[in-house]
């Protein structure tokens, strides 16, 4: 079998298309890089989406906790807390628990924007739950770097926004939010990189493969295991991320230039990489 039929045949597995079964011996190198490649795909996912909407969270938490009230700075307070504070993965093994063990058991649990019931099980999918922890856990990291820019917003610039007239949505909208997003987006960019490389957390948490279609970690897992040789598939599985990292620093690096883009060029903040090997 060539190498290109390889790619068409195993490229999209972990998608569910093309070939079902995984290979079984006389392991080749297109094999490996190509079913790895292919559970990236879920890796991607992952990330992206719970960046996605972790972005948006992580700015209402930030607010949340900057507010002065306490009926709402309180629950953003706890909420950074207690996902800070915990173990992802331990945080992976609650959320399985409870979306199988609380419905199984006749508990029913609201939690806002789903119940869980006997027939919300597909929470206990990979795609679905180990994203809600991930989008959470990433939530309450992004907060808290949103809320440390929030408060070194220049009292300048905010007093400037008074005098010119501008209150309430317009005065966030054109000088505090941009100014935070600013100050915040060296550390926030740090987040992401951990978020990507926190994703192959996923394949040891509990919520299982769908239809044995994993994720990049459950292919080198498997190669490993077949060919008791972990330094082939466990190299090429680091590769893949090395080159994610690439793309991530690439992107958040144009989006850090946007944003300092009307300071003068001694004044611009550059991104700092310092990728965080514990949480």
């Amino acid at each position: 079998m060539s190498c290109w039929q390889t790619i068409q045949d195993y490229g999209l597995r972990s998608l569910g298309l093309g070939e079902r079964l995984l290979p079984r011996s006389d392991f080749t190198l297109c094999q490996q890089f190509t079913l790895i490649g292919s559970g990236m795909l879920w890796n991607i996912y992952f990330g992206l989406l719970a960046l996605l909407l972790g972005f948006f969270l992580a700015t209402a938490v930030a607010l949340g906790k900057a507010a002065p009230n306490p009926l709402i700075r309180k629950p953003s307070e706890w909420f950074i807390f207690l996902f800070r504070g915990s173990p992802l993965f331990i945080q992976f093994f609650l959320a399985y628990q409870a979306f199988v063990l609380l419905p199984r058991n006749g508990i029913e649990i609201n939690l806002g924007f789903v119940e869980l019931t006997a027939q919300t099980r597909w929470l206990t999918k990979a795609w679905a739950g180990a994203l809600i922890v991930l989008f959470l856990n990433t939530s309450a990291y992004a907060g808290e770097i949103f809320y440390g820019a929030l408060r070194s917003v220049p009292k300048g610039e905010l007093e400037a926004a008074d005098a010119y007239g501008l209150s309430g949505w317009a005065k966030f909208r054109r000088i505090t939010w941009p100014t935070m997003l600013r100050l915040a987006w060296p550390s926030y960019t740090n987040e992401a990189i951990f978020l990507f490389h926190a994703t192959a957390l996923v394949f040891f948490s509990g919520f299982p493969a769908w239809q044995q279609m994993g994720d990049a970690l459950y292919y080198a897992n498997y190669f490993a295991d077949k060919t008791f040789n972990p330094f082939v598939p466990y190299p090429i599985f680091a590769g893949y991320f090395i080159v994610l990292t690439l793309c991530v620093i690439t992107l958040f690096s144009y989006i850090n230039r946007r944003l300092n883009r009307h300071l003068p060029a001694a004044q611009r903040r550059r991104l700092r990489i310092r990728p965080q090997v514990i949480r």
